[in-house]
């Protein structure tokens, strides 16, 4: 005989969860947008600015909120952008770092046009994640990772 897999559905978020996920992305949405509109790279500005910080609290304190919705895949896709997002950075520092203490010359003809180019493709990968988030939010579907 042949079985049948019945797959169980997320319940159901509570809409003023769904409120909250949204306002997380708009703040992610704002911190990003401010790296644009300023001196600042997007990444930075996405990093350091307090409504991204501010959005990663709340996915932090509200995430056993939307366990086992499909609003988890949100808060996950969030978090790994803000967190992957920082490490990419952090490891751009450091190859400049170490570069730049032998090689004062070769890192600033070389190492600070390949970090730019970084920061600026590193921005459009965040701006990448937020849209790509929201948009499945307005579906109401889960975020694939």
């Amino acid at each position: 005989m042949s079985e049948i897999t019945v797959h169980a559905s997320p319940a159901a978020p509570r809409s003023g969860l769904v409120t909250l996920t949204h306002v997380i992305y708009g703040l992610h949405a704002f911190s990003a947008l401010m790296g644009l509109l300023t001196p600042a790279f997007i990444v930075t500005s996405f990093l350091a600015g307090w409504p991204s910080i501010i959005g990663v609290i709340l996915n932090l304190i509200k995430r056993n909120d939307v366990r086992g919705t499909y609003l988890d895949s949100h808060f996950s896709w969030q978090l790994r952008t803000f967190f992957y997002a920082l490490l990419w950075l952090i490891v751009t520092f450091m190859i400049l770092i170490a570069l730049g203490i032998p090689l004062t010359l070769v890192t600033l003809l070389v190492g600070v046009p390949i970090a730019l180019v970084f920061a600026i493709a590193l921005g459009i990968w965040v701006l990448y994640r937020i849209a790509r988030g929201w948009l499945a939010l307005v579906d109401r579907k889960p975020i694939d990772a």
